[in-house]
Order: structure tokens, then sequence, then C-alpha cells
């Protein structure tokens, strides 16, 4: 791509050692053998189970939803390495997404079972005209990688581009997202995008 036509030619670019992760230390750890995979399942450790814990007991008809928990910083992790549409480079490193514009929101009440994850992008320039591009991504990349208990809403920080709001508007809109969706060139964008993720 000719540097002359990108928005911003010249962007900051943070340096990947300094950018907030768990991704590093899931790497460093240990991976168990196969040998540890076959017999944590064979052998449960009983010593450790109350088996006056609900979660202990191995009632079929229970309605019990044991979930995993799931931060901001997961999220991060998630959707950082994404690649920049028009740099060579992730969204993570320039500063597009960062971990303080992550927010999760727990159910409301006990009946609720929807968590929200809203993750607010910082375009490099306030006329990146690839905003509604790279938060379609992040959204694809959200909705491929949680569970359906969570809504997804992507925006771009207020304040931070020219068209914030018609660009909110459009990501929020599932019937315009899902109609970007059949755009066989845009897919190609974003398959490209998210060609980065692990």
């Amino acid at each position: 791509m000719d540097t002359d036509n990108k928005d911003n030619p010249n962007p900051t670019i943070l340096n990947a050692s300094d950018l907030p992760t768990r991704q590093r230390d899931a790497h460093a750890a240990k991976r168990p053998s196969l040998f540890d995979a076959l017999t944590q399942d064979a052998y449960p450790n009983y010593a450790t189970t109350d088996l006056s814990s609900p979660e202990a007991s191995d009632d079929s008809d229970s309605d019990s939803d044991p979930r995993e928990e799931i931060d901001e910083q997961e999220i991060y992790d998630l959707i950082s390495t994404i690649s920049d549409p028009e740099h060579p480079t992730s969204l993570a490193s320039l500063a597009v997404v960062n971990l303080p514009d992550i927010f999760i929101t727990r159910p409301a009440s006990s009946t609720s079972r929807l968590s929200t994850v809203k993750v607010l992008l910082t375009p490099t320039t306030a006329h990146c005209s690839l905003g509604t591009v790279i938060g379609l991504a992040v959204r694809v990349r959200l909705e491929q990688a949680l569970p359906p208990r969570f809504r997804i809403d992507v925006q771009l920080k207020e304040g931070t581009h020219t068209t914030a709001d018609a660009v909110n508007k459009q990501l929020a809109d599932k019937e315009r997202v899902a109609a970007a969706m059949e755009n066989g060139t845009l897919v190609g964008v974003i398959r490209n995008m998210l060609a980065t993720c692990e």
C-alpha cells in the first residue's frame, strides 16, 4: 500500500514488551504432558474435594453453570494482536486498543446470565477512514472467542474521531454489521487482520 494514501503514514508504535499481557506468563508455564492430562481425569484428587459442596455432587438435573471468570486482561489479550489494516503492526502497538478502555459489566440480576464486554478504540488519527473496519475486526474476534453469554459493545472513544457518532452507530447496529460481513472484500480484510491472533 502506498504510504501517501494512508490516513496516518507515520504512527507512534509502542514496544511490544511494554504492553500488558498474561500471555508471556502462560507460555512460560510448563505445559502438562500427555500422561498428566490422562491421569488427571482418570484419578481425581478426592482428598481436596469437598463432597458436601454442590459442585462436588453428581446431580444430573442440577442447574449449576460453572463459569470460568473472564477479566479485562483476557479480553485485551484476545484483541491486542489483531493487525492494523494499514500498518504491519498490532492494534495494541498502535495504542488503538488499551487495557484501561476495556470494561466488563456482570449480570445485573441473578436471573440474568448475560455480561457485556465494552471496548473503546482510539484511532491513530481523528480522521481515520478505517475506524469501522477496525471495530468490526475487534467485534468479530470477540464474538468468535467468547461464550454466547457475553454481549459485545465496540465503540470509538469519545473525542478521538471526527465521525465517532456515525461509526459507533454502525458498530452497534446488528443488521448493518451482518450486512457488512456479507461483503467479500471486507471479510477478506478482516480475515487478514485476524490472521495474527493466536
